[in-house]
């Protein structure tokens, strides 16, 4: 067990390591003039120059990238080109927003799902299993913001029952919140259903065809007792590892589902800081949203590893 954390540690460490550089050399690949563009099209140049020795874009990239990643060990992501503030106070708000519409989302989307993929599962061959099967896989392959539009035109438009921008007026009661949210986060829950929910049925029926299923049922135990205490216990231990890693897709591939809906997460965030070529707030966000990634994926193999005898056996052998 320890070694296997100690692996996966060393492996999380080499992936944001490898993040860094590719956020890094991606964001000074865009072309324009940094300088140019907090000063606009027409400043002079000399002007330019000295902004552009003042902030260091004028040295070689690759010192500048080792300053970068000093400051960042820190946790020092300097200060906005765009904002002409401290990166953090820009990130941690953004953050905080995109949190709370990936919680929710989550909320959703994970007791939708598994019931879906149980159902399916117990239904095997049947009508309602071919139905959830195929309208999650097509409800999957449509994009968030395909889905955002069409929410927007019926219940925003067309029904006027929900309100189209995802961010309530200050003052908003906890319900008005979670309504302007609430499409959103259907855009994402549409787009997670099917995978979860081809996920739990898969791990259903293969408990359902196991040998310890049979020997409870010979048991005398009822079909309600061998699904819940055999069937489930053991079939959803993939899809609560495949959920955890969900969260981290979440909470940094919202940009397309923010942007729609006028939501200042850190999508929104992202998406401004690489209009504005505003480096340090681009470097950072990317980051942020890699490293969250990361730790859920560390933490969805951890929860997989301790729900799964097998495996610590075989990490400890």
């Amino acid at each position: 067990m320890k070694r296997f954390l100690l692996r996966r540690v060393l492996l999380a460490f080499l992936t944001l390591w490898l993040l860094t550089g590719v956020v890094f050399f991606a964001s000074h690949a865009l072309p324009g003039n940094v300088a140019q563009k907090v000063l606009g099209p027409f400043a002079d140049p000399e002007g330019v120059k000295q902004l552009n020795h003042e902030l260091g874009t004028d040295r070689p990239i690759p010192q500048q990238y080792v300053t970068w990643i000093a400051k960042t060990v820190r946790l020092d992501f300097g200060r906005s080109l765009n904002y002409d503030r401290p990166v953090t106070e820009k990130l941690r708000p953004a953050l905080g927003y995109s949190a709370r519409l990936a919680l929710f989302a989550f909320v959703l989307v994970v007791p939708i799902s598994i019931a879906g993929g149980i159902i399916a599962a117990m239904k095997r061959g049947r009508f309602l299993d071919r139905f959830i099967t195929v309208a999650g896989l097509s409800a999957a392959v449509v994009p968030e913001f395909v889905w955002g539009v069409l929410l927007v035109l019926v219940f925003g438009v067309k029904l006027h029952w929900l309100p189209v921008p995802g961010l309530a007026p200050p003052g908003s009661s906890v319900f008005s919140q979670y309504k302007h949210l609430l499409m959103p986060a259907l855009c994402l829950v549409f787009v997670l259903f099917g995978y979860i929910a081809r996920i739990t049925r898969a791990g259903v029926i293969e408990a359902i065809d196991a040998d310890y299923t049979r020997t409870a049922a010979l048991k005398g135990l009822t079909s309600g007792q061998v699904v819940v205490r055999h069937v489930l216990r053991n079939a959803l231990v993939p899809t609560i590892a495949v959920v955890a890693t969900q969260l981290g897709y979440l909470l940094g591939g919202l940009i397309a589902v923010e942007y729609l809906f006028n939501y200042p997460g850190l999508g929104q965030l992202l998406l401004n800081a690489v209009k504005k070529r505003d480096f340090p707030l681009l470097q950072a966000a990317v980051l942020v949203s890699g490293t969250v990634y990361v730790v859920a994926t560390f933490a969805a193999d951890l929860l997989y590893m301790v729900l799964n005898p097998r495996l610590r056996q075989g990490a400890t052998s």
